[in-house]
């Protein structure tokens, strides 16, 4: 019989910890971590990385983008503005990479996220 538990298994996640962990991190970064992680995201799905096309599905990018647009509406007063500037010229960018990317672009204020930003020109 061993004297370890199942949570000192390398498989098993130590939730404890995680949850210690995830405690002592400030609203403000898990915001702009999970922004950075859209963003990121979204290039990828935009064809914008150095793969090109290969990754590129403007449907997933919409989705990604969109999100991004909707949680930087709804985070925007709780970050500082250092925080939300770059984050908000990011998400301007992805939104005319979008609409450069399509093939029958939307209308303006039709784009992803652009029922949170307002409409995006070029």
């Amino acid at each position: 019989m061993s004297d370890t538990s199942p949570s000192d298994s390398p498989e098993t996640p130590d939730f404890d910890e995680m949850t210690r962990d995830i405690a002592e991190v400030p609203a403000v970064e898990v915001i702009v971590t999970v922004a950075v992680n859209l963003m990121s995201a979204a290039a990828v799905k935009l064809g914008l990385t150095e793969e090109g096309d290969k990754y590129k599905d403007l449907d997933e990018a919409r989705k990604l983008v969109s999100a991004l647009a909707g949680l930087l509406d709804a985070s925007t007063t709780e970050i500082s503005s250092f925080h939300a500037a770059p984050l908000k010229d990011g998400l301007k960018s992805l939104q005319l990479a979008f609409r450069e990317a399509s093939l029958v672009p939307d209308e303006p204020g039709q784009g992803p996220g652009e029922k949170y930003t307002g409409p995006v020109y070029g």
